[in-house]
């Protein structure tokens, strides 16, 4: 057993029953070092964000928060559509960092990946999510980056990945972001500059 575990908050992007990027994200976790713990964020049932719900927050938005802040890190394993972030994904982040002061991705160690049948992956819709991020404050794992072309022969309905070239890569991806997740939570520690109330007499 790891001297200390993980939790990482994953997202899956699309709400397709057939969705491959769960097949991804079950290879994921199969792969992933054992020192991470993973938990699926559902997005299914939260309704069309706006800011008339600051004041109150109903039941699903308040339980999204509650599992990114109960998270160390955070993982989006995502489709691309239309050439960007697809929207079930786009407004659960949202809702993650709203209302205006409250936002529960700051500081959170991200990892993003995604599958496709096409030749370039997710790579645009990932860089969409790295400008979203960004302005959220939310550390991101810049390399390796992973744009996987999804083949049903490769990768079993429950995570497993037939080809050992693609499941060392995937395990090297997964290996990267748990080694980032610990450097961006030993970086935040207290005392460090940009915490609020550190000791400044040093």
């Amino acid at each position: 057993m790891p001297e200390k575990t993980y939790k990482i908050g994953y997202f899956v992007g699309s709400l397709a029953s057939g969705s491959i990027n769960r097949t991804l994200s079950k290879a994921l976790i199969k792969l992933a070092p054992e020192e991470l713990e993973f938990t699926e964020i559902p997005i299914r049932d939260l309704p069309l964000y706006n800011y008339d719900f600051d004041a109150d927050f109903p039941a699903e938005g308040r339980a999204l928060k509650e599992s990114i802040e109960a998270s160390d890190g955070i993982l989006f394993v995502s489709p691309e559509y239309n050439r960007s972030i697809p929207g079930a994904l786009k407004n659960a982040i949202d809702w993650g960092s709203r209302p205006w002061g409250a936002n529960s991705f700051a500081r959170k160690p991200t990892g993003i990946i995604g599958a496709s049948p096409g030749n370039i992956g997710t790579a645009v819709m990932q860089s969409s999510m790295r400008t979203v991020l960004s302005f959220l404050d939310a550390p991101q794992l810049s390399a390796p980056e992973a744009y996987v072309k999804f083949d049903a022969d490769v990768f079993g309905d429950d995570g497993e990945v037939r080809d050992e070239g693609t499941a060392a890569f995937l395990r090297h991806y997964m290996e990267e972001y748990g080694a980032f997740v610990q450097r961006v939570l030993d970086a935040h520690a207290p005392g460090h500059i940009g915490d609020q109330d550190r000791d400044v007499s040093h």
